[in-house]
């Protein structure tokens, strides 16, 4: 039996008030999601797909129409859809399970696929014990600040969502990520290193978060990825069953 492709890809930052080409960048994803459907078995969304996304009971933010209903389409086709929650989406409770039928994760996952031991999250949190970081992660995880936030009206909560994180990609260079800072720097490679001292089984570990693509071999058996984005990489990793590949979506093509 033939055996169906696996896909990978994070931080597209849907809906981001720093991004012009925000409704072109989405139905690019939509295309790429069109295009791979019939080869996919499982597509893994390692977060940040939305730059800012609150569940409210009975309301979500408004727009995505295109992309929430290819997913829909994916899962309906009986293509896995599994979404990991990010920095920007941790607050993602029940609707895309419910509307979209994805499987939704809030830790890292370990999952065999064809044989081989695979290590995905998004990648916030892993290794960076910066306190500052620490210490708001913590908060926007905290199920009290939760409710609270719940109380604000739609019209400024998703507002002072959305301009946070404008602030926080706008204040960097360009808007974008520093580059590779290296093996004894980059926080998600020692934490690799450090996980992999007692999980030596795991073939390929994969994160998205960073904004960069990393393909590092950690031993002879372990292998390392940082899969980019797609604001303007548009990146992702398709496992065959035998070959890992990180590639670059161009329209109508592929390349490496």
């Amino acid at each position: 039996m033939l055996r169906k492709n696996i896909y990978i890809l994070s931080d597209a930052h849907l809906g981001s008030w720093a991004i012009d080409h925000k409704r072109q960048q989405e139905r690019r994803l939509v295309r790429f999601l069109d295009n791979i459907k019939e080869k996919a078995s499982a597509v893994y969304l390692l977060g940040d797909m939305f730059d800012f996304w609150y569940e409210w009971r009975f309301t979500v933010p408004k727009g995505y129409t295109r992309f929430l209903g290819k997913l829909s389409e994916l899962t309906d086709m009986g293509v896995e859809v599994h979404y990991f929650t990010g920095n920007h989406d941790i607050w993602m409770f029940s609707y895309l399970e419910r509307e979209c039928g994805v499987i939704m994760h809030r830790q890292p996952l370990t999952v065999d696929i064809y044989g081989k031991e695979f290590y995905m999250a998004h990648g916030d949190g892993l290794g960076d014990n910066d306190p500052k970081f620490r210490f708001i992660r913590s908060m926007f995880h905290n199920r009290t600040c939760q409710r609270l936030f719940s109380m604000l009206h739609p019209r400024w909560s998703m507002w002072f969502g959305l301009t946070w994180a404008k602030h926080s990609r706008m204040k960097r260079k360009d808007g974008l990520e520093p580059p590779y800072m290296g093996e004894d720097k980059e926080y998600l490679v020692q934490y690799t290193k450090e996980y992999l001292t007692t999980h030596p089984n795991i073939d390929y570990f994969i994160y998205g978060h960073r904004h960069i693509q990393l393909d590092l071999m950690l031993s002879k058996r372990s292998r390392m990825m940082i899969i980019g984005d797609w604001i303007t990489q548009f990146s992702y990793v398709v496992f065959d069953g035998e070959n890992i590949r990180l590639e670059e979506y161009v329209e109508g093509e592929s390349k490496v």
